[in-house]
Protein backbone atom coordinates (compact mmCIF):
# COMPACT_ATOMS: atom_id res chain seq x y z
CA UNK A 1 0.00 0.00 0.00
CA UNK A 2 1.64 3.25 -1.28
CA UNK A 3 0.62 5.59 1.43
CA UNK A 4 1.12 3.01 4.60
CA UNK A 5 3.74 4.58 7.06
CA UNK A 6 5.96 1.69 7.47
CA UNK A 7 8.59 4.09 9.84
CA UNK A 8 5.66 4.75 11.82
CA UNK A 9 6.00 1.03 13.27
CA UNK A 10 9.47 0.88 12.76
CA UNK A 11 11.40 4.35 12.99
CA UNK A 12 14.89 4.95 11.68
CA UNK A 13 16.02 5.26 15.06
CA UNK A 14 15.02 1.86 16.13
CA UNK A 15 16.34 0.03 13.58
CA UNK A 16 19.35 1.64 13.91
CA UNK A 17 19.90 0.27 17.56
CA UNK A 18 18.58 -3.51 15.74
CA UNK A 19 21.53 -3.11 13.07
CA UNK A 20 24.53 -2.04 15.15
CA UNK A 21 23.49 -5.29 17.78
CA UNK A 22 22.90 -7.42 14.49
CA UNK A 23 26.86 -7.96 13.97
CA UNK A 24 27.54 -8.61 17.60
CA UNK A 25 24.92 -11.34 17.62
CA UNK A 26 25.69 -12.94 14.36
CA UNK A 27 29.54 -12.67 16.12
CA UNK A 28 29.17 -14.04 19.27
CA UNK A 29 26.29 -16.40 18.15
CA UNK A 30 23.43 -15.32 20.31
CA UNK A 31 19.77 -14.60 20.59
CA UNK A 32 18.79 -10.65 20.00
CA UNK A 33 16.64 -10.56 22.85
CA UNK A 34 17.12 -6.18 23.05
CA UNK A 35 15.32 -6.28 19.35
CA UNK A 36 12.70 -8.80 20.83
CA UNK A 37 12.14 -6.75 23.89
CA UNK A 38 11.85 -3.03 21.57
CA UNK A 39 9.63 -4.92 18.87
CA UNK A 40 7.43 -6.13 21.45
CA UNK A 41 7.11 -2.41 23.36
CA UNK A 42 6.50 -1.17 19.98
CA UNK A 43 3.86 -3.36 19.50
CA UNK A 44 5.49 -5.20 16.91
CA UNK A 45 4.15 -8.50 17.72
CA UNK A 46 0.48 -7.83 17.57
CA UNK A 47 0.28 -6.25 14.33
CA UNK A 48 -1.61 -8.46 12.28
CA UNK A 49 -4.39 -8.54 15.34
CA UNK A 50 -7.83 -6.86 14.56
CA UNK A 51 -7.68 -3.88 16.95
CA UNK A 52 -11.06 -4.16 18.65
CA UNK A 53 -8.47 -6.93 20.10
CA UNK A 54 -5.96 -4.54 20.88
CA UNK A 55 -3.74 -5.13 17.73
CA UNK A 56 -2.53 -2.62 14.78
CA UNK A 57 -5.17 -4.17 12.66
CA UNK A 58 -3.15 -4.07 9.84
CA UNK A 59 -2.91 -6.66 6.62
CA UNK A 60 -0.34 -9.30 5.11
CA UNK A 61 0.28 -6.43 2.35
CA UNK A 62 1.34 -4.07 5.25
CA UNK A 63 3.35 -7.07 7.47
CA UNK A 64 5.33 -7.86 4.27
CA UNK A 65 6.39 -4.03 3.62
CA UNK A 66 7.34 -3.96 7.70
CA UNK A 67 9.23 -6.99 7.11
CA UNK A 68 11.18 -6.16 4.10
CA UNK A 69 12.35 -2.83 6.44
CA UNK A 70 13.18 -4.69 9.48
CA UNK A 71 15.66 -7.52 7.05
CA UNK A 72 17.34 -4.55 6.50
CA UNK A 73 18.54 -3.63 10.06
CA UNK A 74 19.13 -7.15 10.82
CA UNK A 75 17.93 -10.20 8.80
CA UNK A 76 18.29 -12.80 11.60
CA UNK A 77 15.91 -10.74 13.81
CA UNK A 78 13.31 -10.34 11.03
CA UNK A 79 13.48 -14.04 10.51
CA UNK A 80 13.10 -15.23 14.22
CA UNK A 81 10.12 -12.68 14.27
CA UNK A 82 8.70 -14.18 11.10
CA UNK A 83 7.70 -16.70 12.54
CA UNK A 84 5.62 -15.33 15.36
CA UNK A 85 3.99 -13.36 12.55
CA UNK A 86 3.16 -16.75 10.57
CA UNK A 87 0.95 -17.75 13.61
CA UNK A 88 -0.72 -14.36 13.75
CA UNK A 89 -0.96 -14.02 10.21
CA UNK A 90 -2.81 -17.71 10.05
CA UNK A 91 -5.33 -16.33 12.87
CA UNK A 92 -6.17 -13.16 10.72
CA UNK A 93 -6.63 -15.92 7.61
CA UNK A 94 -8.96 -17.79 9.63
CA UNK A 95 -10.97 -14.47 11.28
CA UNK A 96 -10.74 -13.08 7.81
CA UNK A 97 -13.10 -16.10 6.94
CA UNK A 98 -15.29 -16.70 9.72
CA UNK A 99 -13.21 -19.97 10.89
CA UNK A 100 -12.57 -19.95 14.52
CA UNK A 101 -10.27 -21.72 16.86
CA UNK A 102 -7.26 -19.11 16.56
CA UNK A 103 -8.82 -16.29 18.17
CA UNK A 104 -6.54 -17.43 21.75
CA UNK A 105 -3.31 -16.77 19.27
CA UNK A 106 -4.77 -13.20 18.99
CA UNK A 107 -5.11 -12.26 22.14
CA UNK A 108 -2.21 -14.32 23.24
CA UNK A 109 0.12 -11.57 20.83
CA UNK A 110 -1.26 -8.62 22.55
CA UNK A 111 -0.72 -9.92 26.29
CA UNK A 112 3.02 -10.67 25.19
CA UNK A 113 3.33 -14.45 24.38
CA UNK A 114 5.63 -15.52 21.89
CA UNK A 115 4.55 -17.79 19.52
CA UNK A 116 7.49 -19.98 17.46
CA UNK A 117 6.64 -22.73 14.44
CA UNK A 118 7.55 -26.11 15.08
CA UNK A 119 7.31 -27.85 12.01
CA UNK A 120 9.76 -28.43 10.19
CA UNK A 121 11.44 -32.32 10.98
CA UNK A 122 14.80 -34.04 9.80
CA UNK A 123 14.04 -35.68 6.59
CA UNK A 124 10.52 -34.52 6.09
CA UNK A 125 10.01 -33.37 2.99
CA UNK A 126 6.02 -33.93 2.93
CA UNK A 127 6.17 -30.92 5.48
CA UNK A 128 3.09 -29.37 6.17
CA UNK A 129 1.21 -32.99 4.81
CA UNK A 130 2.76 -35.47 7.45
CA UNK A 131 4.80 -35.89 10.31
CA UNK A 132 7.25 -38.17 12.02
CA UNK A 133 5.87 -36.39 15.07
CA UNK A 134 3.32 -39.07 17.07
CA UNK A 135 0.43 -36.80 18.29
CA UNK A 136 -1.42 -39.20 21.26
CA UNK A 137 -4.53 -38.29 21.70
CA UNK A 138 -5.83 -37.51 25.69
CA UNK A 139 -8.57 -38.48 27.52
CA UNK A 140 -9.96 -34.64 27.78
CA UNK A 141 -9.32 -34.01 23.85
CA UNK A 142 -5.73 -33.07 24.59
CA UNK A 143 -3.05 -34.32 22.34
CA UNK A 144 0.45 -35.70 23.89
CA UNK A 145 3.23 -34.81 21.29
CA UNK A 146 6.45 -36.52 20.94
CA UNK A 147 9.13 -36.68 18.44
CA UNK A 148 12.10 -33.78 17.24
CA UNK A 149 11.31 -30.78 15.66
CA UNK A 150 14.26 -28.60 13.73
CA UNK A 151 14.88 -25.32 12.55
CA UNK A 152 12.58 -23.98 15.77
CA UNK A 153 13.61 -19.95 15.58
CA UNK A 154 13.14 -18.14 18.90
CA UNK A 155 14.25 -21.56 20.74
CA UNK A 156 15.50 -19.65 23.63
CA UNK A 157 12.33 -17.12 24.01
CA UNK A 158 9.08 -18.93 22.77
CA UNK A 159 6.07 -19.15 25.33
CA UNK A 160 3.59 -20.98 22.81
CA UNK A 161 4.72 -23.56 20.24
CA UNK A 162 2.44 -24.00 17.04
CA UNK A 163 3.14 -27.16 15.61
CA UNK A 164 1.52 -30.81 14.70
CA UNK A 165 2.03 -34.24 14.59
CA UNK A 166 0.35 -37.36 13.43
CA UNK A 167 -2.47 -39.58 15.60
CA UNK A 168 -2.12 -43.01 14.56
CA UNK A 169 -4.87 -44.01 16.93
CA UNK A 170 -6.67 -45.50 14.09
CA UNK A 171 -4.35 -47.26 11.26
CA UNK A 172 -7.12 -46.64 8.56
CA UNK A 173 -7.60 -42.86 9.48
CA UNK A 174 -4.65 -41.55 10.67
CA UNK A 175 -5.09 -38.09 11.39
CA UNK A 176 -2.69 -35.20 11.49
CA UNK A 177 -2.80 -32.53 14.16
CA UNK A 178 -2.26 -28.95 14.31
CA UNK A 179 -2.04 -27.60 18.32
CA UNK A 180 -0.03 -25.54 20.57
CA UNK A 181 1.84 -26.74 24.04
CA UNK A 182 3.81 -24.22 26.25
CA UNK A 183 7.43 -24.36 27.17
CA UNK A 184 7.37 -27.31 30.32
CA UNK A 185 9.10 -30.27 30.98
CA UNK A 186 8.35 -31.95 28.28
CA UNK A 187 10.33 -29.86 26.01
CA UNK A 188 13.74 -30.03 25.81
CA UNK A 189 15.90 -27.44 23.58
CA UNK A 190 19.06 -28.49 22.29
CA UNK A 191 21.76 -26.08 22.18
CA UNK A 192 23.36 -27.06 18.63
CA UNK A 193 22.51 -24.02 16.47
CA UNK A 194 26.02 -22.93 15.27
CA UNK A 195 25.44 -21.93 11.61
CA UNK A 196 27.11 -20.38 8.29
CA UNK A 197 24.96 -17.30 8.44
CA UNK A 198 21.27 -16.27 10.62
CA UNK A 199 22.72 -16.97 13.14
CA UNK A 200 20.77 -14.56 15.50
CA UNK A 201 17.65 -16.64 15.17
CA UNK A 202 18.80 -19.59 17.39
CA UNK A 203 16.73 -21.95 15.40
CA UNK A 204 17.46 -24.58 18.32
CA UNK A 205 16.48 -28.26 17.75
CA UNK A 206 13.29 -29.28 20.05
CA UNK A 207 12.61 -32.13 21.51
CA UNK A 208 9.01 -33.42 22.42
CA UNK A 209 8.92 -36.06 25.14
CA UNK A 210 4.99 -36.37 25.32
CA UNK A 211 4.11 -32.64 25.28
CA UNK A 212 0.87 -31.81 26.24
CA UNK A 213 -1.84 -29.24 23.82
CA UNK A 214 -4.91 -28.48 25.97
CA UNK A 215 -7.90 -29.41 24.85
CA UNK A 216 -9.01 -25.43 23.67
CA UNK A 217 -5.17 -24.69 21.77
CA UNK A 218 -5.92 -27.85 19.76
CA UNK A 219 -6.67 -26.14 16.06
CA UNK A 220 -7.28 -29.01 13.26
CA UNK A 221 -7.50 -32.69 12.61
CA UNK A 222 -7.28 -32.99 9.18
CA UNK A 223 -6.32 -35.40 7.08
CA UNK A 224 -2.77 -36.64 5.81
CA UNK A 225 -1.39 -35.16 2.02
CA UNK A 226 -2.56 -32.56 0.12
CA UNK A 227 -5.56 -30.69 1.77
CA UNK A 228 -7.73 -27.55 1.49
CA UNK A 229 -8.39 -27.34 5.05
CA UNK A 230 -7.57 -23.72 6.35
CA UNK A 231 -4.89 -24.48 8.16
CA UNK A 232 -2.72 -25.35 5.10
CA UNK A 233 -3.40 -22.27 3.08
CA UNK A 234 -3.16 -20.10 5.97
CA UNK A 235 0.60 -21.60 7.04
CA UNK A 236 1.60 -21.80 2.93
CA UNK A 237 0.03 -18.37 2.32
CA UNK A 238 1.30 -15.86 5.14
CA UNK A 239 4.73 -18.30 5.95
CA UNK A 240 5.60 -18.09 1.71
CA UNK A 241 5.13 -14.45 1.57
CA UNK A 242 7.05 -12.96 5.20
CA UNK A 243 9.39 -15.39 4.27
CA UNK A 244 9.63 -13.40 0.62
CA UNK A 245 9.78 -10.89 2.11
CA UNK A 246 13.01 -11.03 4.54
CA UNK A 247 15.10 -11.82 1.65
CA UNK A 248 13.97 -9.13 0.05
CA UNK A 249 14.94 -6.91 2.27
CA UNK A 250 18.14 -8.43 2.24
CA UNK A 251 18.44 -7.73 -1.36
CA UNK A 252 17.40 -4.27 -0.32
CA UNK A 253 20.09 -3.43 1.91
CA UNK A 254 23.03 -5.15 0.02
CA UNK A 255 21.96 -3.00 -2.96
CA UNK A 256 21.96 0.18 -0.66
CA UNK A 257 25.59 -1.02 0.53
CA UNK A 258 26.79 -1.38 -3.04
CA UNK A 259 25.52 2.07 -4.32
CA UNK A 260 27.03 3.55 -1.36
CA UNK A 261 30.39 1.91 -1.62
CA UNK A 262 30.40 2.95 -5.36
CA UNK A 263 29.83 5.94 -4.83
CA UNK A 264 32.74 6.49 -2.37
CA UNK A 265 35.36 4.59 -3.62
CA UNK A 266 37.56 5.99 -5.97
CA UNK A 267 40.16 4.39 -8.73
CA UNK A 268 43.24 5.46 -8.83
CA UNK A 269 43.24 4.86 -12.81
CA UNK A 270 40.49 6.75 -13.64
CA UNK A 271 40.57 9.92 -10.60
CA UNK A 272 37.04 8.93 -10.97
CA UNK A 273 34.88 7.32 -8.08
CA UNK A 274 33.97 3.79 -8.87
CA UNK A 275 29.43 4.75 -9.86
CA UNK A 276 31.01 6.35 -12.91
CA UNK A 277 32.91 3.00 -14.46
CA UNK A 278 30.73 1.29 -16.76
CA UNK A 279 31.38 -2.16 -15.60
CA UNK A 280 30.27 -1.02 -11.91
CA UNK A 281 26.98 0.79 -12.94
CA UNK A 282 26.75 -2.17 -14.97
CA UNK A 283 26.28 -4.51 -12.21
CA UNK A 284 24.24 -2.05 -9.73
CA UNK A 285 22.23 -1.71 -12.77
CA UNK A 286 21.31 -5.53 -13.11
CA UNK A 287 20.94 -5.41 -9.29
CA UNK A 288 18.05 -3.09 -8.91
CA UNK A 289 16.36 -4.56 -12.26
CA UNK A 290 16.28 -7.64 -10.14
CA UNK A 291 15.09 -6.31 -7.02
CA UNK A 292 12.39 -3.78 -8.21
CA UNK A 293 10.41 -7.16 -9.38
CA UNK A 294 9.96 -8.39 -5.73
CA UNK A 295 8.47 -5.65 -3.38
CA UNK A 296 5.20 -5.38 -5.88
CA UNK A 297 4.71 -9.01 -6.40
CA UNK A 298 4.84 -9.65 -2.78
CA UNK A 299 2.27 -7.00 -2.31
CA UNK A 300 0.20 -8.21 -4.91
CA UNK A 301 -0.44 -11.65 -3.46
CA UNK A 302 -0.24 -10.74 0.13
CA UNK A 303 -2.86 -8.26 -0.75
CA UNK A 304 -4.95 -11.47 -2.61
CA UNK A 305 -4.73 -12.87 0.93
CA UNK A 306 -5.65 -10.14 2.83
CA UNK A 307 -9.03 -9.68 0.17
CA UNK A 308 -10.16 -13.17 -0.28
CA UNK A 309 -9.33 -13.53 -3.43
CA UNK A 310 -9.99 -17.23 -5.11
CA UNK A 311 -6.70 -18.33 -7.25
CA UNK A 312 -8.03 -22.18 -6.41
CA UNK A 313 -5.36 -24.64 -7.15
CA UNK A 314 -2.93 -21.91 -8.91
CA UNK A 315 -2.61 -20.56 -4.92
CA UNK A 316 0.69 -22.88 -4.27
CA UNK A 317 2.55 -22.32 -7.36
CA UNK A 318 2.02 -18.55 -6.92
CA UNK A 319 3.03 -18.29 -3.42
CA UNK A 320 6.30 -20.90 -3.89
CA UNK A 321 6.96 -19.11 -6.53
CA UNK A 322 7.04 -16.00 -5.11
CA UNK A 323 9.25 -17.25 -2.03
CA UNK A 324 11.87 -18.99 -4.81
CA UNK A 325 12.48 -15.69 -6.71
CA UNK A 326 12.79 -13.48 -3.79
CA UNK A 327 15.43 -16.07 -2.56
CA UNK A 328 17.03 -16.20 -6.05
CA UNK A 329 17.04 -12.33 -6.41
CA UNK A 330 18.41 -12.22 -3.14
CA UNK A 331 21.46 -14.20 -3.70
CA UNK A 332 22.15 -12.58 -7.26
CA UNK A 333 22.21 -8.86 -5.73
CA UNK A 334 24.17 -10.49 -2.41
CA UNK A 335 27.03 -11.61 -5.09
CA UNK A 336 27.27 -8.52 -6.84
CA UNK A 337 27.20 -6.26 -3.85
CA UNK A 338 30.33 -8.00 -2.69
CA UNK A 339 31.75 -7.60 -6.53
CA UNK A 340 30.58 -3.94 -6.29
CA UNK A 341 32.25 -3.50 -2.68
CA UNK A 342 35.44 -5.09 -3.44
CA UNK A 343 37.49 -6.98 -1.12
CA UNK A 344 37.01 -5.04 1.72
CA UNK A 345 33.39 -6.97 1.36
CA UNK A 346 35.16 -10.31 2.37
CA UNK A 347 36.50 -9.32 5.89
CA UNK A 348 33.88 -10.63 8.47
CA UNK A 349 33.60 -7.64 9.88
CA UNK A 350 31.88 -6.24 6.54
CA UNK A 351 28.28 -6.20 6.75
CA UNK A 352 28.16 -7.62 3.38
CA UNK A 353 29.91 -10.23 4.35
CA UNK A 354 26.94 -11.05 7.13
CA UNK A 355 24.29 -10.50 4.33
CA UNK A 356 26.50 -13.19 1.62
CA UNK A 357 26.31 -15.39 4.61
CA UNK A 358 22.53 -14.81 5.76
CA UNK A 359 20.65 -15.02 2.53
CA UNK A 360 21.86 -18.57 1.83
CA UNK A 361 19.63 -19.84 4.31
CA UNK A 362 16.64 -18.55 2.09
CA UNK A 363 17.56 -21.89 -0.15
CA UNK A 364 16.55 -24.34 2.84
CA UNK A 365 12.61 -22.95 3.92
CA UNK A 366 10.28 -24.55 2.36
CA UNK A 367 9.68 -24.30 -0.30
CA UNK A 368 12.66 -25.78 -1.25
CA UNK A 369 14.11 -24.60 -5.32
CA UNK A 370 12.75 -28.81 -5.86
CA UNK A 371 9.55 -28.34 -4.38
CA UNK A 372 8.53 -24.67 -5.97
CA UNK A 373 9.78 -26.38 -9.56
CA UNK A 374 7.26 -29.31 -9.21
CA UNK A 375 4.46 -27.24 -7.62
CA UNK A 376 5.24 -24.63 -10.80
CA UNK A 377 5.51 -27.55 -13.42
CA UNK A 378 2.30 -29.53 -12.13
CA UNK A 379 0.49 -26.02 -12.24
CA UNK A 380 1.38 -25.35 -16.40
CA UNK A 381 1.28 -29.37 -17.06
CA UNK A 382 -0.89 -30.88 -14.65
CA UNK A 383 0.29 -34.06 -12.66
CA UNK A 384 2.68 -36.40 -13.89
CA UNK A 385 1.19 -39.88 -15.27
CA UNK A 386 1.32 -42.92 -13.93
Amino acid sequence: MSTFDAAAFLPDNLLERIRERAAVHDRENTFPQQDLDELKDAGYLSVLVPAELGGAGLGLEQAALLQQRLATASPATALAINMHLVWTGVAKVFSDRGVPGLEFVQRGAVAGEVFAFGISEGGNDLVLFGSDTDAAPQPDGGYAFTGTKIFTSLAPVWTKLGLHGLDTTDEEAPKLVFAFIDRTDAVVTGDDWDTLGMRGTQSRTTRLNGAIAAPEHVVRRIDPGPNPDPIVFGIFSVFEILLASVYTGIARRALDLAVETAQKRRSKKSGTTYSQDPDIRWRVAGMGLAYDALPPQISALARDVDQLADHGPRWFSLLSGVKHRAVVMAKQVADEAMLVAGGGSYFSSNELSRLYRDVLAGQFHPSDPESAHATAATAWLGPLEG
